[in-house]
């Protein structure tokens, strides 16, 4: 299986692990997979750390019990099958007495964010970007969650403006009430220095990148969405969009001296506003505008 492939059908990264761990649990363990792969159990978190997209899992210790020697020996046979089959995604790292970490590479987190921004990710088994069609809200004062429509709204404004200024080239960027961005120049937008690392690295960049990671893990994972509070996430989500345009300029000396960066800063507006409008209507039940 070709993870890099994967990773452009799995837009939530957390599902793209709990395949790779499946895949070798059914082939390589006894009896493991009723108790775990069906049921989606895996024990897998990501870390709280904003600097880097890592994710634990401690399916060794689950799986065999922690005093048993073989706990180690499981995990890493994990890590070497994760290594051997999507290397280019995830570095993956064995600590005693059996936790196993997976960290995204930055060439993976170029090639997610690309895929989340031009709307080619599957979140909701495809149904990003899809057509929408309104719901009545779920929440008593809608009112409340204005900060999310703005949001938005702002990184819709914020695009086109960068479009008319000739920073991007978008195809057709006001033909459809629901942009789905089509990005002409640059293509692929770019995401990774001449050193094969993300040019994202402000505090507050970083930050925004790791809320939209957990937003789509929490969309995609069936063991975790019943229980997430969207108009919580929502707002999270919003206020990390907010510290991010407040803290990370595109225009202005950034755009003529880095004009890379202003680029990837707005591959970043692009993939905010796609997670944003499926929340906001998917999950919330409201509409996403695109102008207030």
């Amino acid at each position: 299986m070709c993870y890099k492939i994967q990773l452009l059908k799995y837009t939530s990264l957390k599902q793209l692990l709990y395949e790779c761990i499946s895949e070798f649990l059914s082939i390589n363990t006894e009896n493991i997979k009723n108790r775990y792969i069906e049921g989606k159990r895996i024990p897998l978190h990501k870390d709280r750390n904003n600097n880097k997209i890592l994710y634990t899992s401690s399916v060794a210790l689950q799986v065999l019990d922690s005093q048993n020697r073989k706990a180690m020996e499981l995990a890493k046979a994990i890590a070497f099958h994760l290594s051997a089959t999507s290397g280019d995604v995830f570095n993956v790292e064995i600590v005693p007495p059996g936790w196993i970490h997976f960290e995204l590479t930055d060439s993976a987190l170029g090639t997610w964010l690309q895929s989340l921004a031009v709307g080619k990710g599957e979140v909701g088994s495809g149904e990003m970007g899809r057509e929408f069609h309104p719901t009545p809200p779920t929440l008593p004062m809608p009112n409340l969650l204005f900060p999310v429509q703005y949001a938005h709204a702002r990184c819709c404004s914020l695009v086109l403006l960068a479009h008319r200024e000739g920073l991007i080239q978008l195809r057709e960027p006001l033909a459809s009430s629901s942009p789905i961005w089509s990005v002409i120049s640059p293509n692929p937008i770019p995401w990774l220095n001449c050193n094969g690392r993300l040019r994202l690295n402000h505090p507050d960049e970083r930050r925004l990148i790791s809320k939209l990671v957990g937003m789509v893990d929490n969309k995609e994972c069936p063991n975790v969405r019943s229980s997430v509070k969207w108009e919580k996430a929502a707002l999270n989500l919003s206020q990390a969009f907010e510290n991010f345009w407040c803290n990370c300029r595109i225009w202005g000396e950034v755009k003529i001296v880095s004009p890379e960066v202003a680029q990837a800063r707005l591959g970043l507006l692009m993939a905010t506003q796609s997670v944003l409008k499926f929340v906001l209507e998917e999950n919330l039940g409201i509409f996403a505008p695109l102008e207030l």
